[in-house]
């Protein structure tokens, strides 16, 4: 567990989607967060006080979170200054970097010397087995996308709302920084071992009653070609019974390179057939629509899709998710 509450570290973040850690935090857990402190030149920020250290120490927070992302999870030098000031006030540090927090002299010595504790979320000391795609009792539903950061998450989180709130038991099973912070479990499984990478789901999704559901959260896509190995190892490993496809109509490419966004249908055609692998009777059951960048034409645009795919397709944090529950709930 990390001591809370939060404030919410933004750094120099050039835009909506390098803040996704802090937003998704400060979006399903408000309660945790006091705060957030952004470096000069920042592009984006949240509907939340901006402080600094002092100002978040004398409202209770307890720890630094680095809630802004980059390619390759790198830690900036800039930020480390930030970070000790941090330590030196007597609060704890939570990264999502791939940059151990340890490894740089100072931020190490600062923690040592202030008896402050330093939570690397995207590494842990468990000893994964390889997966063996052997069918396991449960039921599982897995977010897929389009692309990355097109709501995979927030989908998850939503349809496990849903289930719960319809009497169905569901757990989030997170598989990113962010949602092991909301749902203080989990496993980045992009710090995981390629090896070991579907072991790694088989073990977070283990075998349960077959009246409950694991709501898994997706990563990357499979179509991405930075991200697809960890996409496939998620797909093979939780052996997804159903998948939900999330969609942000607004882009032409896949984020981070050149290359064409794929369709709705080639991502379900190409789960399905993937996924067999391990779970010959893996179904969609809808699409989640990503209407964040969207100003109008929105309810347009879900009828046309779900008329297209003969599925419901649906915002997941606008709309009454019960059309993808009963789907769900179909054999």
């Amino acid at each position: 567990m990390i001591s809370k509450p939060y404030l919410l570290f933004l750094g120099d973040a050039k835009d909506e989607l390098a803040i996704k850690t802090a937003a998704g935090v400060n979006y399903w857990r408000p309660e945790w967060c006091v705060g957030q402190f952004l470096l000069k030149g920042a592009k984006a920020k949240l509907n939340l006080p901006e402080m600094a250290i002092s100002d978040a120490i004398n409202k209770g927070a307890k720890t630094l979170v680095i809630g802004v992302v980059n390619a390759g999870g790198v830690m900036p030098l800039g930020w480390i200054k930030t970070i000790i000031e941090a330590i030196n006030s007597g609060m704890n540090i939570a990264s999502g970097m791939h940059t151990r927090l340890a490894s740089i002299k100072e931020i190490k010595e600062a923690a040592e010397k202030n008896n402050v504790q330093l939570h690397d979320l995207r590494f842990n000391n468990i000893q994964f087995k390889t997966g063996t795609g052997e069918k396991r009792s449960g039921k599982r539903l897995l977010t897929v996308g389009t692309d990355c950061s097109v709501g995979k998450k927030y989908t998850a989180l939503a349809i496990e709302k849903a289930l719960n709130e319809n009497g169905i038991k569901a757990t989030f099973k997170a598989t990113g920084q962010t949602g092991v912070l909301i749902a203080e479990s989990g496993i980045a499984i992009d710090a995981i071992i390629s090896d070991f990478i579907s072991g790694a789901v088989e073990w977070l999704s283990p075998e349960k009653s077959n009246e409950e559901w694991d709501i898994i959260e997706g990563q990357g896509s499979i179509f991405h070609p930075s991200f697809a190995g960890v996409s496939l190892g998620l797909l093979h490993g939780s052996q997804p019974d159903k998948f939900i496809v999330c969609h942000e109509s607004t882009r032409i490419s896949m984020r981070g390179v050149s290359i064409k966004l794929p369709s709705i249908g080639d991502v379900i055609k190409k789960t399905i057939e993937l996924g067999s692998l391990t779970n010959p009777k893996i179904e969609c059951v809808g699409i989640a629509l990503n209407t964040s960048s969207m100003n109008e034409g929105i309810e347009e645009l879900k009828k046309e899709i779900s008329t297209k795919y003969s599925l419901p397709c649906l915002d997941p944090l606008q709309d009454n998710l019960t059309p993808i529950i009963k789907k769900i709930q179909e054999s």
